[in-house]
């Protein structure tokens, strides 16, 4: 089971978690952000000392083959064996590429995430899920394979900007979302304009605990576990078409809108509440604006999503909600009324 530390000193916690995993060789994966602004935080840690570093391009356009091999090049190049272990220093692209260079290389090395994003500490680097994106598709490639630890420390998350705590808080509404009223209010109750760092690590820990409660349940995605692919079927698609036209978008942000259209879906396959459905709406308008689609658009979207991992054959699959906390998995929906889902998100939003 993924060991969750929740980190008020995060020197000692990091060194702790690295002496507890025997190693021949200690390697640390960065972009060239976290090399900068995050590395410096553990890098007095003596252990870190004869550590090799290992620093690949920034940004979910990198999380690509060609830095996959350069990770697999460096770490043989400098003499990793299966016995050695990687720190996955970054955001979700790190701790995906990371995580799958770590499940691939010399058939499976050990690997502790310490995430620096909010995105990462509630979505990417808990419960296994590795890959890089492959043919424009979003995490085409890849395996399940769970770090030893995850270590979460607010101090990363005060060098945030606003765009990069609303991405992350996106996955943490659809935690709510799946799983209890009394979560969710407190999440939309959250003050974002005076960000309380604490309350937000409180919030944080609390969402990391129902992701991995589910994971723990079914972790290669059989069954429950695809309650958290709620919102990403749609979000999906967003990113992929964002990225095929050059314009790549936050995944949190995707998340989010990737949810109004999957609630609209809830709401009318699954009796999701309406007044729930426009709460979270008008949340996630406020907050998030808008990702531009047209009508000319909707073809384009529907095939990509046609591709999605989780369909089978031509029969596009959502986990839908029958209300907060009621997951509804494997749900259908046609290629009509996906198009009328489209026209929803586009009239919440403004569009």
């Amino acid at each position: 089971m993924q060991q969750i530390i929740k980190s008020d000193h995060l020197v000692t916690d990091v060194e702790k978690a690295i002496q507890a995993l025997r190693h021949d060789k200690l390697f640390v994966l960065t972009d060239e952000n976290t090399h900068i602004h995050c590395l410096p935080l553990i890098a007095k840690i003596p252990l870190l000392q004869e550590a090799k570093e290992i620093v690949i391009p920034a940004g979910d356009t990198n999380k690509t083959i060609e830095n996959l091999s350069r990770v697999w090049q460096l770490l043989t190049e400098h003499g990793a064996t299966r016995h050695s272990l990687l720190i996955n220093l970054g955001g979700g692209m790190v701790t995906d590429l990371g995580g799958f260079a770590a499940a691939t290389f010399k058939r499976g090395i050990r690997y502790i995430n310490i995430p620096t994003t909010l995105l990462g500490a509630v979505d990417a680097a808990v419960g296994g899920k590795t890959g890089i994106n492959f043919e424009g598709y979003k995490n085409e490639i890849g395996s399940f394979y769970p770090s030893e630890s995850v270590i979460i420390s607010s101090g990363f998350f005060r060098t945030l900007d606003r765009a990069a705590i609303l991405s992350g808080y996106a996955e943490m509404i659809k935690h709510a979302l799946i799983h209890s009223e009394a979560e969710w209010e407190e999440i939309l109750a959250y003050p974002f304009d005076e960000v309380d760092y604490s309350k937000l690590n409180e919030l944080v820990v609390r969402s990391v605990k129902i992701k991995q409660d589910v994971v723990e349940k079914d972790p290669f995605e059989k069954n429950i576990r695809k309650a958290l692919n709620f919102g990403h079927t749609t979000a999906h698609a967003f990113e992929s078409f964002a990225m095929t036209n050059g314009k790549p978008i936050p995944h949190g942000y995707a998340v989010a809108w990737g949810m109004i259209v999957e609630l609209w879906l809830s709401h009318r396959l699954c009796g999701f509440p309406k007044e729930k459905l426009q709460r979270s709406v008008r949340f996630i308008q406020e907050h998030y604006g808008a990702f531009p689609i047209t009508c000319d658009h909707y073809e384009a979207l529907y095939e990509i999503t046609r591709h999605d991992k989780k369909n089978i054959g031509a029969t596009i699959h959502f986990t839908l909600l029958g209300d907060i906390g009621d997951v509804r998995i494997d749900q259908t929906a046609d290629k009509k009324l996906l198009f009328e889902a489209f026209d929803f998100y586009r009239d919440s939003v403004g569009l």
